[in-house]
């Protein structure tokens, strides 16, 4: 069985969730060469409804298309986290923008206020999923910077490169700063009494 990575990443319709898949899809894919596949799905409302976007990332031919047990998932709102942490493995990354996401199903969580920066940072709500990436990329380490903001300048509006550069570094930094917040991972005592 080869390298397989599986990733949700959801919240409402209007975050831009769908063009995170395909952005980091095509990180992936393209600028990394790996094999991939990106699906979604939205409701009906649209603006406002629930969105969701899967990446399977694999070294060997994707037979499986969807996600099945994520090695990472990222909730951008407290609904999208209720709905889908059941589905994250035990060792699994869980990212929330704490700017909407106040209830925690467990204690290991990397919460990062993304719409909040945006907003304050930005003066843009529009840039919190492009930050989201940011963090992200440093997070899960299956994409390299560079690829990333290849990826996202291929997929955003022309004039808008150091806006979108700008969020990315600033999800990349935010996620640096997460990582010293997050509690380890605990041993299981058969490992203590291995030790």
């Amino acid at each position: 069985m080869g390298f397989r990575y599986d990733i949700r990443l959801s919240g409402s319709g209007g975050q831009g969730i769908i063009l995170m898949g395909i952005i980091l899809a095509e990180a992936v894919g393209i600028y990394e060469g790996r094999y991939v596949s990106q699906t979604q799905s939205y409701g009906p409302e649209a603006r406002g409804g629930s969105s969701k976007a899967e990446i399977v990332i694999s070294d060997t031919e994707i037979d499986y298309p969807k996600a099945i047990k994520l090695d990472m998932l990222l909730a951008m709102n407290q609904k999208s986290c209720d709905d889908y942490y059941m589905d994250l493995k035990p060792e699994g990354i869980l990212i929330v923008d704490s700017t909407f996401v106040k209830q925690l199903p467990v204690a290991r969580v990397y919460q990062i206020p993304f719409t909040r920066i945006a907003r304050e940072r930005f003066g843009k709500e529009m840039v919190a999923n492009i930050i989201a990436l940011g963090a992200i990329t440093k997070l899960t380490d299956i994409v390299s910077p560079k690829s990333m903001e290849k990826a996202v300048f291929a997929r955003v509006p022309k004039g808008t490169e150091k806006l979108n550069r700008e969020a990315l570094n600033v999800g990349m930094a935010e996620a640096i700063k997460a990582k010293k917040n997050i509690l380890p991972f605990m041993r299981s005592e058969r490992e203590d009494e291995d030790t």
